[in-house]
């Protein structure tokens, strides 16, 4: 469904208030190793910051967010989890692909005297084409209300792929605030689209952004916030700041509604913000307590960069070089223009959301680091490494490293038949460090100019 059809899905199942969403549609040297990790790991950045996280074999992003419940002394919980089609198993049906997932979340109560709550519900992802199923982009939205007492919970997530083996969990403590206690605001939600409530009654009409990820210069990040005993027409200040304190975004919004329930909507536009983790606060114009909501500015939920010059260095083997140099060149100010432009000229299939040929790269600098960590550094870094991120597999491999080539060296040979290329890495000092000779950099050199031409 789309974003708005599932924010008013919302609306309609007042009982549980839930839903599934299917979104549509040379180089400066790194520092070897000091933020490759994270890069690779966005399980613990997301849990970093608050969210529950895991990994494989089924990869999921979920977080919980709190308003003021419909009676006294009760918290409205919205429970919120991000996906990718590529964590599931598709089988065609007619025309169609589907895939089919499980969720259960728990929230139980650690004092003992809250009840414990659950949500068990099954759900379908149907596409028409098979390329929608490997994206590996936040593709699926899941996202339910749930009514709670006040208090600390363990929070327990599992999702299940009901066609295949595939399933992970996820555990973290949390605390639904008593809301009703005293004027004051919610903690800004991040969403996608909606309108909120009107009345404390109501379920808000919402399509949450899960992973609170802005995508650098190419969307509006949007935060919805609820103030309770503040009068209609009053005015909330929202910032942003970084790790530092740095005010990075200024602006202020008036409160519709009423001393009951007002709310606002926070928009915060993206060439105002660097790449990287970053916090919103709000805070009544008047005075009173601020709230705080942390977010993440990168180039992609897939792959955590959080930070631009890390992003220029890791580039330092993909194809359009000048697009690379454009970005290296643009001061901070045109950086977000200059991205969108480097994005839109580098995506080969213009329809999809996703840039295959960078999610391609950086599946490859994935690879290497983990096939190449024999020569004692980040595997990317290595010639071998550098060759396999530019041109892949080699369709030979002839492991001579255990005797000795005619130079007395050890040595290994790559053979790319169709490229009509041969390529050999010496390890010319015996600690196992392999390096392309001069003639094999050479050749590699002049077949790689001719087939990024050729791409």
């Amino acid at each position: 469904m789309t974003r708005r059809a599932a924010a008013v899905a919302a609306l309609v199942l007042m009982g549980s208030g839930c839903g599934s969403f299917q979104r549509v549609g040379s180089p400066d040297s790194p520092r070897p190793g000091s933020q490759l990790p994270r890069l690779f790991d966005a399980t613990s950045v997301y849990r970093s910051m608050g969210f529950l996280a895991t990994g494989g074999p089924l990869p999921f992003v979920a977080s919980v967010r709190y308003l003021r419940g419909p009676a006294p002394d009760t918290t409205l919980a919205l429970f919120a989890l991000s996906l990718a089609n590529s964590s599931l198993t598709f089988q065609r049906s007619g025309t169609e692909f589907v895939a089919e997932y499980r969720v259960e979340a728990t929230f139980r109560g650690d004092s003992g005297l809250a009840p414990t709550r659950q949500i068990a519900r099954d759900e379908q992802v149907r596409v028409r084409r098979f390329q929608e199923t490997l994206r590996a982009d936040e593709s699926i939205v899941f996202q339910q209300f749930v009514t709670l007492a006040p208090g600390a919970y363990t929070v327990n997530v599992m999702v299940r792929d009901r066609n295949g083996p595939a399933f992970s969990r996820a555990e973290r403590v949390d605390t639904a605030p008593n809301l009703w206690r005293r004027p004051g605001l919610a903690r800004p939600i991040p969403f996608y689209e909606g309108t909120g409530r009107a009345e404390i009654s109501e379920l808000p009409a919402l399509l949450a952004n899960p992973r609170a990820t802005l995508p650098y210069g190419t969307d509006t990040l949007r935060f919805y916030i609820e103030a309770y005993g503040q009068a209609g027409g009053a005015r909330v200040v929202a910032r942003v700041v970084d790790g530092t304190d740095r005010e990075l975004w200024r602006d202020t919004v008036a409160l519709r509604g009423d001393a009951r329930l007002a709310a606002a909507t926070i928009a915060v536009a993206p060439d105002r913000l660097p790449v990287g983790e970053a916090e919103i606060e709000a805070t009544p114009a008047g005075g009173g307590d601020t709230t705080r909501a942390r977010f993440l500015v990168s180039f992609s939920n897939q792959w955590v960069i959080t930070n631009f010059d890390e992003m220029l260095a890791m580039l330092r083997y993909f194809d359009a070089q000048e697009w690379v140099d454009s970005l290296r060149k643009a001061p901070p100010q045109e950086r977000p223009a200059v991205w969108r432009n480097f994005w839109k000229a580098t995506d080969p299939v213009a329809i999809t959301p996703e840039n295959e040929a960078l999610d391609d790269y950086f599946r490859r600098v994935q690879q290497a680091n983990v096939r190449f960590t024999d020569e004692g550094g980040p595997g990317w870094l290595t010639d071998r490494g550098e060759v396999f991120i530019s041109l892949g597999d080699p369709d030979e491999v002839l492991d001579m490293s255990s005797g000795m080539d005619r130079s007395g060296l050890r040595a290994i040979r790559w053979s790319y038949n169709t490229l009509r290329l041969v390529l050999y890495f010496q390890d010319q000092t015996g600690f196992g460090r392999f390096r392309l000779t001069p003639t094999s950099r050479a050749e590699f050199q002049r077949v790689l100019a001719r087939v990024r031409r050729s791409r």
